[in-house]
């Protein structure tokens, strides 16, 4: 099949990484060692994808500004100490193949940090899988486009050619403000009703379906 995108930009977390349960039991545990009120399980999830202090402080309104720092650091204290329970989804390093095998450039649009990204991506030995990538601290938390601004740019590749695949509104949202096509998937970190009205190609609900119409319509 002819290609239809030059540049495919994946989320991270709950998108090619299954770590959302784990990222929303961290930032409720963080919340309540700075005695702020616990988010629910959906209010977390729904901060997943923000950069790092932003998601904080949408999951935590009532914690002081002052606290933020400290905010932060239990939330990586609890991150660390899970991040091995941590794994690809099924089926994602043979969707990687596929991909690199038709020439698509690959790239990663995260709110995780560089460090957290960088550690990430050795620890499943993804080095070489990628061709860029780009993190909330060193760009621009999501839905702002600054990331697929920057990584279009890096690799000389238009909007029109360029697919942004991720889990929630954020990344939906992103690739409409950089006037870029997207793909959601619905198993990671929102609910997929919301998804409809930021018009993405489709939204997939596994790996394998996702693997499917990416090789078809990619």
């Amino acid at each position: 099949m002819p290609r239809q995108f030059d540049l495919i930009a994946f989320d991270w977390d709950g998108t090619l990484f299954d770590s959302t349960k784990i990222i929303v039991r961290c930032i409720q545990a963080a919340v309540r060692d700075v005695g702020g009120t616990v988010p629910t399980d959906r209010e977390a999830a729904y901060v997943i994808g923000m950069g790092l202090m932003q998601a904080l402080a949408h999951a935590a309104p009532d914690v002081p500004v002052e606290r933020y720092p400290q905010l932060g650091e239990r939330y990586k204290f609890h991150y660390v100490a899970h991040q091995n329970d941590i794994s690809l989804f099924d089926g994602v390093l043979e969707l990687l193949a596929d991909l690199k095998a038709r020439n698509h450039l690959l790239a990663v649009a995260t709110g995780k940090s560089r460090a957290g990204l960088d550690e990430a991506l050795h620890a499943v030995e993804l080095r070489g899988v990628f061709d860029g990538s780009r993190t909330a601290d060193e760009t621009a938390g999501k839905p702002h486009p600054r990331m697929l601004h920057e990584l279009m740019r890096e690799f000389g590749v238009d909007p029109a050619r360029t697919l942004m695949i991720g889990d929630t509104t954020h990344d939906l949202q992103m690739a409409v403000n950089a006037g870029c096509a997207s793909v959601g998937v619905s198993y990671g970190a929102h609910e997929p009703d919301a998804f409809h009205v930021l018009n993405p190609r489709v939204v997939a609900h596994s790996v394998r379906e996702l693997h499917d119409w990416l090789l078809t319509n990619g």
